[in-house]
């Protein structure tokens, strides 16, 4: 940012349109005078925008400044999530100690918003099993992942075997989580006219 951001005296331009301390429009003014303002209030003067005509420039403190930018940018990236397509692999004879871990694992990738890929790998005369069967064995592991979901790509045939790809279903998980709350909420004691007749 420092490198890009012209400043001060290294502003080129003869003419700015100058944005004040304040927030302020000064106006179209010559650069010199742009600065002896700059000066006057302790602070920098600062081209925020160069393609402009004329170029835009703007009294500040640059270490504010550059605080603002890294700020602004590092949001930009914590929205711009990067969604990934995570693969996990299954077989007709895994056990259901690892179906449970790598349906947790889903759960986990699901809940980072990522797409997850679910490979049934099949091989030697599995190949070769009906199609019913094997869509009822994806269907079987798909129960397991406790995460809310959608199906982004239908099951089919793939060069490993069997196929499909789910992504995390947002709006269901909180209807799920609202829901689970208002189950464990503890209920709201009444006290009748008996109780405090017994006490």
């Amino acid at each position: 940012m420092s490198e890009q951001v012209r400043i001060n005296d290294h502003i080129r331009s003869s003419e700015l349109r100058v944005i004040g301390a304040e927030g302020e429009n000064l106006g179209v003014i010559p650069r010199e005078e742009a600065l002896s303002r700059a000066r006057e209030a302790g602070l920098d003067l600062i081209e925020i925008s160069a393609k402009a005509n004329p170029p835009v420039a703007k009294i500040t403190d640059y270490g504010k400044f550059l605080y603002l930018e890294k700020k602004k940018t590092r949001d930009v990236r914590a929205k711009a999530h990067v969604t990934e397509t995570k693969t996990v692999q299954v077989k007709i004879g895994t056990g259901d100690h690892d179906l449970n871990l790598k349906a947790r694992r889903v759960s986990e990738w699901l809940a980072e918003g990522h797409r997850v890929r679910i490979d049934l790998f099949l091989w030697g005369r599995y190949k070769y099993m009906e199609e019913s069967f094997l869509k009822e064995r994806l269907s079987r592991f798909l129960k397991l992942i406790a995460y809310s979901y959608k199906v982004a790509d239908d099951m089919k045939k793939s060069p490993k075997g069997m196929t499909v790809t789910v992504e995390p279903d947002k709006v269901a998980e909180k209807q799920k989580l609202k829901s689970r709350t208002s189950e464990t909420a503890p209920p709201t004691e009444h006290t009748s006219s008996t109780d405090h007749e017994n006490k």
